[in-house]
């Protein structure tokens, strides 16, 4: 009996719940009226700059020149000017005109190996960061831009044996 009890509760409140209103959306036919929502956005000239590590791999006797080239990548709001400049490095002494890596065994600092950074796959045109005199310009396309950099290890006294390194500073100028 229990049963047929819960059962007749259960179809009363279905009929309960089928006679209760529907809400439905709403329909209007009185009327319109609008508003305008200005949307603005202010671009400033602005550039990022990142740039790939430039690796001379690995050799005995520095008899030769050894040239490997890198990229800096530059993006730039459409028609901004730039300048991309590269410093000396981190290397006490190192200067743009004479750079130079500097060992990192214990015991090996301040021995050296001198290396350059140029404009030109040619490695005439040595990259500084003087604007109008040593740094490359160009024009921001909103895009991203790789500028090749040619490096140079030239032939010279060959130092200990150790892995030499410097950390060199791309400046975007705009």
């Amino acid at each position: 009996m229990n049963q047929k009890i819960r059962m007749l509760a259960l179809v009363a409140a279905l009929a309960f719940i089928s006679a209760l209103p529907v809400a439905h959306a709403a329909t209007y036919a009185n009327g319109t009226t609008t508003a305008t929502l200005n949307v603005t956005l202010a671009l400033q000239a602005n550039c990022a700059i990142s740039a790939t590590p430039l690796n001379f791999g690995t050799n005995g006797v520095l008899t030769t020149a050894l040239n490997q080239q890198t990229t800096v990548a530059i993006t730039c709001t459409n028609t901004t000017p730039y300048n991309v400049g590269l410093d000396g490095g981190t290397v006490v002494g190192s200067t743009v005109p004479s750079r130079l890596m500097a060992g990192t065994a214990t015991g090996n600092t301040g021995t050296t190996v001198g290396f350059q950074l140029y404009q030109d796959a040619g490695r005439t045109t040595v990259w500084g960061n003087t604007q109008g005199t040593n740094t490359v310009a160009g024009v921001g396309t909103g895009s991203v831009q790789s500028i090749s950099v040619y490096g140079q290890v030239p032939a010279q006294t060959t130092p200990k044996p150790d892995t030499y390194q410097t950390t060199v500073t791309a400046t975007v100028y705009f």
